[in-house]
């Protein structure tokens, strides 16, 4: 930028986006001083290298806003772990398939684990099937992400959260 351009002669692109030719650097700088602006290199490597003429604080602070907007939009996906036993009663899978919804519900992951103990390693169709039950359970707010999977003594399964179009959104938040 200014005085930190190397270059002899430099291409100048006004800030509008049109071209202004190629000048001796002194020249440019001088203009860039008489209309109030920075030279700014924008292509260093082309033959001769491209200057633009611009407000470099207003276009730092344009950027600064831009990436604010964009840290505001993205969201963090957190992943909540539920364990289960393959031989849960079923008001302990109620209790767990309405934390499983409240948490599809707020966005998140849900990552299931089955610990199997014993003998019942002998049998994973048992686990399979839980896991099978519990994806039914809450299907209208989530989807299997990860298929069931053994890994040693434990099955393991990620349900992702259901994605909805952006107009439903909005028009289920004015309601």
């Amino acid at each position: 930028m200014n005085g930190a351009i190397r270059a002899k002669e430099v291409r100048v692109v006004a800030p509008d986006g049109s071209q202004i030719g190629v000048k001796k650097l002194s020249e440019a700088l001088w203009l860039a001083e008489q209309l109030d602006l920075d030279l700014v290199e924008v292509a260093p490597k082309a033959k001769p290298p491209v200057c633009r003429l611009m407000d470099y604080g207003k276009y730092k602070y344009e950027q600064s806003i831009k990436q604010r907007e964009a840290r505001k939009n993205q969201t963090r996906t957190t992943i909540k772990e539920l364990r289960m036993k393959v031989r849960i009663g079923d008001h302990d899978f109620d209790i767990t398939s309405r934390k499983t919804h409240d948490f599809l519900a707020d966005g998140d992951k849900v990552k299931f684990t089955i610990r199997f103990r014993g003998r019942e390693q002998e049998r994973p169709g048992f686990g399979k099937d839980l896991l099978d039950r519990v994806a039914e359970a809450v299907s209208e707010v989530g989807t299997v992400e990860q298929a069931p999977k053994i890994e040693g003594r434990s099955m393991t399964m990620v349900l992702a959260p259901v994605r909805r179009p952006r107009s439903s959104v909005k028009s289920d938040k004015q309601t």
